[in-house]
């Protein structure tokens, strides 16, 4: 039997990845497997935080959305997307979870930074529900792990970075929230 055609490799060993459902992880090796009767590539990746390994069809790699990290250019826009205004809808609760839920398992860094963004509570406001620190939970640690894997940062560092970020939002709201009550008094007065 003649030997199949080995597909052309999207990624390499020991490159950092992300997948969309499970986020950051490392191509251990590429292994080719018979597969009910079929040989298959696949990629293995190791996803250390959940003592996991996954293996994906090299064929179906891309399809799955399977990435690699965000270039730098990206890394700054969900930084940027931090600093902004939350955007709540006024919808069921359950519907909006499923939306972040979407967000979350897209793999992509700016919509998960979204979810970051929008479920963030400061110490001066109300606290979450179970569910939705849940789900800011599921999203910070996604987030912080890729920042981490790119700009090289333990999980601590990563954390603290987009902190950093989401706080210097706040802060600014604030202040413009601060200046325009000041102005308006100003204006009442005079």
């Amino acid at each position: 039997m003649a030997a199949k055609a080995i597909n052309k490799l999207s990624f390499k060993v020991d490159q950092q990845i992300v997948y969309p459902t499970h986020g950051v992880g490392v191509i251990t090796a590429v292994e080719v497997e018979e597969i009910a009767g079929l040989e298959l590539q696949l990629y293995v990746i190791k996803f250390e935080k959940e003592k996991m390994t996954l293996r994906v069809p090299v064929a179906k790699a891309k399809t799955v959305g399977m990435r690699e990290l965000a270039a730098e250019a990206t890394l700054a826009k969900a930084l940027k997307t931090l600093k902004g205004r939350p955007r709540v809808k006024r919808t069921m609760w359950s519907r909006r979870a499923q939306e972040y839920e979407a967000k979350i398992n897209s793999g992509d860094i700016l919509l998960v930074a979204e979810v970051v963004r929008d479920l963030y509570r400061s110490e001066n406001q109300p606290d979450q529900s179970y569910s939705e620190r849940q789900l800011y939970e599921a999203a910070l640690e996604r987030l912080s792990r890729e920042v981490g894997a790119i700009d090289q940062l333990d999980d601590v560092a990563a954390v603290a970075c987009v902190l950093e970020n989401l706080n210097v939002g706040v802060k600014n709201r604030q202040r413009k929230a601060d200046a325009a009550a000041a102005n308006e008094s100003d204006t009442a007065v005079a």
